[in-house]
């Protein structure tokens, strides 16, 4: 998941564009193949298996699709205005004020869930070890960890998310060549491969209900693209910025694909368990004995750097909403001698990481299900706001609408997914519970704030 904020639209709205960037498309494609790979991916893939089977890389697919046409659009808003707030900014521009506030809104309770999400799975990951010891002490603990990261200030931050991001995909990487030596015959071990599915059963075992449901962890997996819009005003060609997301897709479709073909082919299906990763369940009967704890540590090195990257984000989004004035003015204090660190920010940020192991202590059960289905719907509700805000700010051809049509109806397809089971309906629910909130309060703010400020404009 992206490790940046919504940046200011009041300021966007004034015409402040981008200053001169200092990064290389290349380097803005790491930063967000970085930044995407997590737990999602590493622990949610699992859950995508067990509902559909080997035909989850169709899922892989289809998502990578979806996401390249929402990157698509929004790297053409990016290249013809450069602004800071990026898909704030552009909802804004299309829709008016109650769109960039519920986007800004929306992005950052998507953010809270993620935390939840990574939290928890750290917790069930850490128990291959300890067993013994309940989530919520784990939970506690990686949170205290993860506030420390955020208190070093934005240089701190920025080296450990470079360090822990090569490790992840180290560890993507190792597996592929694990792997393909397993199924070459160069590891020993009396092993049977299931192989590539020979019939539509075989590929589909859980029907279309269990295809349909998988989407929403494939589209979760890929969460975190729109990082690159965000950060676009910091390329030195701001043209760049389809170029950059381009290949980072590429990259990550190519990572993704691979890996979870290999494990699919080599692990019969009903033999994989959520709280396990996939990889390490297919390389499990070679007893390879370094390999599930190597690998276990480098999934939660990736989920415990998405946790704190969304905690880094959330806290520097509230300051922003917070100076747009669509949070309380609080938000947006900082303490100038310590590293301009937003207090107010982190404490709300903090409240919402102590909710998180609350549940995990309450609700160990489901409870990662639930909220990284939640996570992954508001992420996706995000999206759509950027397809629609394209479609009115942009001049699009008959191809360029079609493309947006079919990214709106991928998107449907893996929200409505989520209704299909029953183990991850509720997390359907909760995100409805977040978009009624945010959108009761932006019906508030719209009359009783809004109206004025545009009637005092006028006047004026």
């Amino acid at each position: 998941m992206s490790n940046t904020s919504c940046s200011s639209t009041s300021n966007a709205s004034k015409g402040k564009g981008a200053e001169k960037g200092e990064l290389s498309w290349w380097q803005l494609s790491l930063i967000g193949v970085g930044c995407t790979i997590g737990t999602g991916y590493f622990l949610g893939s699992t859950i995508g298996i067990e509902m559909t089977g080997p035909s989850i890389v169709i899922s892989f697919m289809l998502a990578a699709i979806g996401t390249y046409i929402v990157y698509s659009l929004l790297a053409k808003m990016t290249a013809q205005d450069p602004q800071d707030g990026s898909f704030c900014y552009y909802a804004n521009k299309a829709y008016g004020k109650w769109a960039g506030f519920s986007c800004g809104w929306n992005y950052w309770s998507s953010n809270i869930l993620i935390m939840g999400s990574q939290l928890t799975a750290l917790s069930i990951l850490s128990r291959f070890w300890f067993p013994n010891v309940p989530l919520w002490v784990f939970a506690a603990g990686y949170a205290v960890l993860s506030i420390i990261v955020v208190l070093t200030g934005t240089s701190g931050f920025d080296k450990v998310e470079n360090l822990l991001a090569i490790i992840k995909t180290s560890a993507i990487v190792m597996f592929i060549i694990i792997a393909a030596a397993a199924l070459i015959g160069w590891i020993d071990g009396d092993v049977k491969h299931p192989g590539i599915p020979k019939s539509s059963h075989d590929f589909f075992p859980e029907g279309l209900k269990g295809f349909w449901s998988s989407l929403i962890y494939a589209y979760y997996a890929y969460g975190g693209i729109e990082v690159i819009g965000l950060m676009a005003t910091r390329l030195k060609k701001k043209e760049d910025a389809p170029k950059a997301g381009i290949i980072m897709l590429i990259v990550l479709a190519i990572i993704y694909i691979v890996s979870l073909g290999l494990a699919v082919t080599m692990v019969a299906h009903g033999a994989f368990n959520e709280k396990e990763s996939p990889f390490v369940t297919a390389l499990d009967k070679y007893h390879i004995s370094f390999f599930p704890h190597v690998f276990n540590g480098a999934i939660i090195i990736a989920g415990f750097s998405t946790m704190t990257a969304s905690l880094f984000g959330v806290t520097q989004l509230l300051v922003t909403l917070a100076d747009d004035g669509d949070a309380p003015e609080v938000f947006s204090k900082k303490l100038k001698k310590w590293k301009d660190l937003p207090l107010p920010s982190l404490g709300l940020a903090t409240v919402g990481l102590l909710a998180s192991i609350i549940t995990a202590l309450l609700l160990p059960g489901k409870i990662y299900e639930y909220i990284t289905t939640a996570a992954g719907i508001l992420i996706l509700f995000n999206w759509s706001f950027i397809i629609i805000s394209a479609l009115r700010i942009l001049d699009n051809k008959f191809f360029g609408k079609t493309l947006a049509f079919i990214g709106l109806l991928l998107i449907f397809a893996a929200v409505t997914g989520t209704l299909m089971e029953k183990t991850i309906r509720p997390g359907f629910f909760v995100s409805l519970l977040f978009v009624a909130i945010i959108g009761l309060v932006a019906l508030i703010m719209n009359k009783k704030v809004w109206k004025k400020q545009n009637f005092k404009s006028y006047l004026d």
